[in-house]
């Protein structure tokens, strides 16, 4: 856990007036903050958004009464501030922390450096609210992208064990990034150090702890300290399931979701579901569990935290280990991978267990050198490193047995080459975890998204997250015009996919993919639902772009997804290809993106385990896995990708759909009721140069 913060006031009776009367002195700012010619409109300038005024007011009562708010908020509504300033007025009235959690990193950044600026430059515009200016604000990572300085000179000083020549430079290179960086986060560094390097210092350790390391000398203990002084934190939603994963949030029965009391907003929740899936399963890899090895001792290099404080003995247990591990990863690829990405287990004890036993004896022997240990923080590694080992034991023995009622067990190939073997489980049902994690907390939690619904109601989502009975929701919709402002094309002649296959033709889709992207003069982002077809289109279309000068970018190369966003946001015409994650979260305003292009409707692949099980368990009941599961999920990922192009009340552009099922089938109308505007232009390969008229802005 990272530590209480200010507790709100004690006894029944008081808290309860405290809260009657923070409640009715909130909805009553917020009121005056958010109407036509309110202290926003007022002070700040800002157009009055009804919209907005109507989200601000439901937020307001939710998180006062201590109950469930679900808000599909379109794009241009404003929902930052729908829910900070009322949040922030709660949390400083109450002494109750406010909870923010976003999924990309990027809006947890706008909200931390411009949003919550924009907040305080009102409370101090507005005598009424200059008591609120000086609340106090934290954007928290997990600890492992944190720099421990202790830890750092630690590996300074055994960096002849730990590392080899190259990788002690690299250490030299974090030592004189250390004595400049404010914050000591991992992403400032560039380029990144290397992974064994950022391992042996940053502060997911027990070494770095309370006792070791202070606010004034260690990143993140100075973070820690900040959060429990903090009338707000802003979190991402992989760091919030960790930690409730990992026992955080009140030890008592109290209220509160991540702290004792706590007020909690998760923004961008259409990736709730997906995320929390992923932290209440369970993974275990052969790069991560050989690594973990690697970090006690290489025998290739005679490196490691056990090349001098271990004998000889320790060092063939490690190795033992590692022998253990290649047979085992590599059992799993010869007999069940194959040529296969994924494999979902049915039946328990599906591998013999030749991994517990080295671990357990190497496990054991950690143990008894922590006796022997040279200094606390020679212990404190050494707890570390046979932990991490535990885990990896508890983890694999839980997935060979198959332990879990509920989960689904798979396993799954990863690295650019495949050469990593993963092992997984996932909940089947993500539904009653949220359920107890988020709504069972008997604080006020707000769900909100530009797209929760399938463009006509919130019923899938609810299911998926597991909203009580009765839970409020609202629905306001973009107030930009895109009658005006967006046009959409769908190609009538698209191939469909082959039965069964489900390939497509991937010569017609380059073919029509380089007539789009250079029939508009600004930038084209194209969104793809497979990797595979991402690649072949763009082996296929690539000369034709370089031919036209045009800047030509593509996920699965060198650049990460936001170093790809940003490199296509500054050429201004440049064509980026893209898949899964690039559908949401994208915002480049402006001609720099003015078309998107849907290369397929995106259907998730049916044979991804998790899924497989949810449709079993829907046809086992007698329903229609279709219409329950799949059609609802693509016409979100549907709305949030062709919601990638309007990002601004200036910006114009193009939707071009190369999937003709989309008209053909009946299904289709589902899809074109979900587009923010009515209409639509076919077009086919043979008249496109006359009908494909792309709308475009002025740079």
């Amino acid at each position: 856990m990272i530590g209480p913060l200010p507790e709100a006031a004690s006894g029944d009776d008081s808290a309860a007036a405290l809260t009657r009367k923070a409640a009715a002195a909130t909805k009553t700012r917020v009121a005056k903050m958010f109407a036509a010619h309110g202290w926003l409109q007022d002070a700040l300038k800002l157009e009055h958004r009804p919209g907005q005024e109507r989200m601000a007011r439901a937020v307001a009562a939710a998180l006062s009464g201590d109950e469930p708010l679900l808000v599909e908020a379109g794009t241009g509504i404003g929902k930052s501030l729908a829910y900070l300033l009322p949040g922030l007025l709660l949390a400083q009235e109450t002494k109750r922390p406010l909870v923010v959690s976003t999924h990309t990193i990027a809006l947890q950044e706008q909200i931390f450096k411009k949003d919550l600026e924009l907040c305080r430059t009102l409370f101090r515009a507005v005598p009424t609210l200059a008591a609120y200016a000086d609340f106090r604000a934290t954007l928290l990572v997990g600890r492992a992208n944190y720099l421990c300085p202790q830890r750092l000179v630690r590996a300074l000083q055994t960096r002849a064990d730990l590392f080899e020549r190259a990788l002690q430079d690299d250490l030299e290179r974090l030592v004189e990034w250390s004595h400049k960086t404010a914050d000591g986060l991992h992403e400032e560094l560039q380029p990144p150090p290397h992974f064994d390097v950022w391992d042996a210092v940053n502060a997911d350790s027990s070494a770095c702890n309370p006792k070791t390391c202070s606010p004034e000398t260690c990143f993140f203990q100075r973070a820690r300290a900040s959060v429990r002084k903090s009338h707000i934190i802003i979190v991402n939603h992989s760091l919030l399931f960790s930690l409730i994963q990992a026992g955080a949030g009140p030890e008592t029965d109290a209220r509160g979701i991540l702290f004792p009391d706590d007020l909690v907003v998760l923004d961008e929740a259409h990736r709730v579901p997906e995320t929390a899936t992923d932290h209440f399963g369970a993974r275990l890899s052969s790069f991560g569990l050989e690594r973990a090895l690697h970090t006690l001792y290489n025998p290739k290099t005679h490196k490691g935290f056990l090349a001098r404080r271990g004998s000889k003995h320790d060092h063939a247990l490690v190795s033992a280990a590692l022998d253990a591990s290649h047979v085992f990863f590599e059992n799993l690829r010869e007999q069940y991978l194959g040529r296969k990405d994924l494999v979902r287990l049915h039946e328990p004890n599906w591998s013999a267990p030749v991994l517990d036993a080295p671990l357990k004896i190497l496990g054991d022997r950690l143990g008894k050198l922590v006796e022997s240990a040279a200094n606390e923080d020679e212990t404190e590694e050494f707890r570390d490193h046979r932990r991490k080992l535990n885990a990896f034991r508890s983890t694999l023995d839980g997935c060979l047995k198959l332990a879990e009622p509920g989960q689904v067990y798979w396993l799954e190939r990863g690295g650019k080459r495949g050469q990593i073997v993963h092992v997984r489980a996932a909940p089947l049902d993500v539904a009653p975890h949220l359920r107890e994690a988020l709504f069972e907390r008997d604080t006020g939690v707000i769900l909100t998204s530009a797209t929760l619904t399938d463009g006509a109601t919130l019923d899938a989502f609810r299911a998926r997250v597991g909203t009580p009975p009765g839970a409020l929701d609202r629905v306001e919709v973009s107030p930009f015009d895109f009658v005006k402002n967006l046009r959409v094309f769908a190609a009538s002649d698209a191939p469909e996919p082959a039965a069964g296959s489900g390939r497509l033709d991937l010569a017609w889709l380059a073919d029509m993919i380089a007539f789009c992207t250079l029939r508009v003069q600004g930038g084209s982002l194209v969104l793809f639902t497979s990797h595979a077809d991402l690649r072949a289109v763009a082996e296929k279309i690539e000369p034709a772009l370089a031919k036209a000068r045009r800047p030509f970018f593509r996920q699965g190369l060198d650049f990460s997804r936001g170093d790809l966003t940003r490199h296509f946001a500054q050429a201004g015409n440049g064509i980026l290809f893209g898949a899964d994650s690039f559908w949401t979260g994208v915002d480049v305003p402006g001609p720099a993106l003015s078309q998107v292009i849907l290369a397929r409707l995106p259907f998730e692949n049916p044979t991804h385990p998790v899924l497989e099980a949810r449709h079993e368990r829907t046809r086992d009941r007698g329903g229609n896995p279709f219409l329950e599961i799949t059609l609802p999920d693509a016409l979100v990922k549907f709305r949030q990708g062709i919601g990638r192009l309007i990002r601004r009340q200036t910006d114009c552009g193009t939707v071009t759909i190369l999937d003709s099922r989309i008209l053909r089938k009946e299904y289709g109308k589902r899809f074109l009721a979900a587009l923010p505007r009515r209409g639509y232009t076919a077009f086919t390969r043979d008249d496109r140069d006359k009908v494909f008229q792309p709308l475009e802005a002025t740079p």
